[in-house]
């Protein structure tokens, strides 16, 4: 080998390449940890352009304490967006840098539209479950109140949107919805009335035990006061139970 001129050249040249490599690989190291890339700040914006309602920079900063490590060459972007996503209130987060010293983290806030389960969870507008204060989702509106299986939450949340479209000609709305482990839909309307829809045994099995309903409540209402559940699971008829339940004869108005 010793006398092969071509061998030695290509291996002098190896060296000196990975000299060279480590060296600049040494000179970037230097550099990035030099202080002027030490992070300085962190822009907080929204993803759509809306004002944080619930996110502030008190929870972030409590939120992300000591969880934010590096500078601007070094900081880890997913550790730094996950740290974020576990702010209360804060749905997705997106984390960029922006030269020499800030990063940029866009958030999008979750909007609540009632609770879920009995264990002070709330359900978003978008079909999440989450974990917030639940006296700051309550001064935004009146809270429905929602439970099923776990995994239902988005199917819960498409049939409370239904069930309020179909039950606005009686001009009842939906106050509370629950779907059972045994996939059963019992819905509680604002005039605390509550109906037992059953299982989904076709398409339009819902909908046609809400539309039969719908089409007797002006007489099921002017005949029975109190009515407090219904039970809408009978092929052509129902059952109800009212607090003092006293159906007058027919022809005669009740008192």
């Amino acid at each position: 080998m010793w006398q092969d001129a071509r061998a030695l050249n290509a291996t002098a040249s190896g060296i000196f390449a990975a000299v060279v490599l480590a060296c600049a690989a040494s000179g970037v190291w230097w550099v990035s940890q030099r202080p002027m890339f030490n992070l300085r700040a962190i822009r907080v914006e929204t993803m759509d352009r809306a004002d944080l309602r619930h996110v502030n920079h008190l929870t972030l900063q409590a939120g992300t304490s000591g969880r934010i490590r590096g500078n601007f060459f070094t900081t880890n972007l997913d550790s730094v967006r996950q740290a974020f996503e576990s702010v209360p209130w804060v749905r997705r987060a997106t984390v960029r840098r922006e030269w020499p010293d800030q990063l940029v983290v866009a958030l999008e806030e979750h909007e609540a539209l009632g609770t879920w389960g009995e264990d002070g969870r709330l359900l978003s507008t978008k079909g999440d479950v989450f974990t917030a204060n639940l006296a700051e989702a309550e001064e935004d509106h009146e809270l429905p109140a929602f439970s099923g299986p776990e995994g239902s939450e988005k199917e819960v949340l498409s049939r409370f949107g239904e069930l309020k479209a179909w039950f606005a000609p009686a001009q009842l709305e939906p106050q509370a919805l629950d779907l059972s482990g045994r996939y059963a839909w019992t819905v509680k309307l604002d005039n605390g009335m509550s109906v037992e829809l059953g299982r989904e045994q076709t398409r339009s099995t819902l909908k046609e035990r809400v539309d039969r309903l719908v089409g007797i409540w002006p007489q099921l209402a002017n005949r029975v006061q109190n009515i407090e559940t219904i039970d809408m699971r009978y092929q052509n008829g129902l059952a109800l139970s009212a607090a003092g339940l006293k159906i007058p004869p027919e022809g005669k108005k009740p008192k």
